[in-house]
């Protein structure tokens, strides 16, 4: 079948069922005024000739397959393409996919720590109990914004992906940056990768990063979140306030760079300055990261939004990253022509670090985020599945991380626009688990191996 966005009324369903008939109908929409409708969605059960529980797979501690070698020498997480398929490879050398969860940290809204003092008692406690929650549900690893710390020092370590901020602490000491829903915002868009302070910042800013570099539990770094990339970036930056001196250097860059180009605005010209600025921050911060840091991944700034579809980001991407984060939302079966454009324009591996689907069960009023509505937790757990098959079946994900843990309590205004009132995590606000929703992830993780063999062999 092409892998493509399904969506059906009511009244073509029948139809749908004559010539699909494993699909499961599952209801959902982008935001709550929006109208239902039926996506056509697979589970795990519905793969022909795939039973799951079959085929058992041993892993090691960082969660890599044993009976896969890579050949590569032990050490820290690597990416290395067997054959058509692209895996992590663990720090034992074992061929390896990340199953991970965002944000896994303890909450600090009021509701969050009476819930946890009275559960677990301790923080300590809590992470105890939290990486034998994952690891139960088939989860070996944690995303961005993560407690790291408090899971450093438990006996059941957990794999993690620690997020810098390079570009967003930049422009927070030069006075540039604001709070946009999910992100930092910049004037005009424009990241200020011209200026010429950054360089220096970074390669002291990445100092830091010296502290972990001999951590095999590391898998990469993240260095920043959802940088603008829109598609006239060279437009912006030519309209910047020159009389700012933060943003100065940018408008004129841009100035001296279009009248090198002969002066010509237009589509190619516009993004090939798109990808002349992310491939200056992605040069930039690779170099920091890598002179600190020898040992580990870089992931980059986890693309979103214009980003996924630009091939001058993404080129830049492939040219300095080991494996390229991608937050991807308004998708609910991955399309075939959007993965051949990152196959082709990176030449790399990706993470897929930010998913997820909220429940209409919940009782939260689901208004913010950028996920998808669905009915019920377990239609949750379908989304999960039918996702991730298709990110499977593209042998170019290397991993994912759910976005997020814990649901987004409506009480703490002190948080993010975009992370209030919605059922995003496995856990609500009072750490209880939403189990048929785990149960459907679990099922899907404990068959990560065997679904990769299957769809090899396909």
């Amino acid at each position: 079948m092409t892998r493509r966005t399904w969506f059906l009324s009511a009244s073509a369903l029948a139809a749908l069922h004559a010539a699909d008939s494993d699909l499961i109908p599952v209801k959902a929409k982008r935001k709550p005024a929006d109208e239902w409708k039926i996506f056509p969605t697979r589970s795990i059960r519905q793969l022909s000739g795939f039973q799951p529980g079959a085929k058992k797979v041993a892993t090691g501690k960082f969660g890599g397959r044993l009976d896969r070698r890579s050949g590569l020498r032990p050490g820290f997480f690597r990416v290395v393409q067997r054959k058509d398929r692209w895996w992590l490879v663990d720090p034992e050398g074992n061929l390896y996919i990340k199953a991970g969860v965002a944000a896994v940290g303890p909450g600090s809204s009021a509701n969050n720590r009476a819930a946890l003092k009275a559960k677990y008692g301790t923080a300590e406690k809590w992470a105890e109990a939290t990486a034998r929650l994952l690891h139960e549900n088939g989860f070996t690893g944690t995303g961005a914004w993560t407690s790291i710390d408090l899971f450093a020092s438990i006996p059941e370590r957990v794999v993690y992906t620690p997020i810098w901020n390079f570009m967003s602490s930049f422009g927070k000491q030069k006075k540039l940056t604001f709070q946009q829903p999910g992100h930092m915002g910049y004037p005009g868009d424009c990241i200020p990768v011209f200026h010429p302070e950054f360089e220096s910042f970074c390669d002291e800013f990445a100092r830091q990063l010296a502290a972990a570099k001999d951590d095999p539990w590391l898998l990469g770094h993240f260095s920043d979140n959802e940088l603008p990339a829109p598609a006239n970036l060279l437009d912006k930056a030519l309209q910047l306030d020159t009389s700012n001196p933060a943003l100065a250097p940018t408008a004129e860059y841009a100035k001296k760079w279009l009248a090198a180009q002969n002066g010509s605005l237009n589509d190619q010209t516009r993004e090939a300055f798109r990808e002349h600025v992310f491939d200056r921050y992605f040069q930039i911060t690779t170099a920091a990261i890598r002179k600190h840091d020898p040992n580990h991944l870089c992931l980059g700034s986890r693309l979103n939004g214009p980003a996924l579809k630009s091939p001058g980001v993404l080129r830049a991407a492939g040219r300095y990253l080991d494996a390229v984060a991608m937050n991807v939302y308004g998708v609910w079966t991955p399309d075939a022509e959007m993965l051949e454009l990152w196959r082709k324009e990176t030449g790399k591996p990706f993470l897929v670090t930010e998913f997820y689907a909220k429940g209409a069960d919940s009782g939260y009023a689901n208004t913010t985020g950028a996920g998808w509505l669905v009915e019920t937790q377990k239609d949750r757990a379908l989304f999960y599945q039918n996702f991730l098959l298709g990110m499977l079946e593209s042998k170019l994900c290397v991993g994912w991380d759910w976005f997020k843990y814990m649901d987004n309590d409506p009480e703490d205004l002190a948080t993010d626009p975009s992370n209030r009132d919605s059922n995003k995590g496995i856990v609500s606000i009072r750490y209880e688990p939403y189990r048929e929703l785990l149960a459907g992830m679990g099922e899907f993780n404990r068959e990560i191996y065997p679904l990769t063999d299957y769809f090899e062999k396909g």
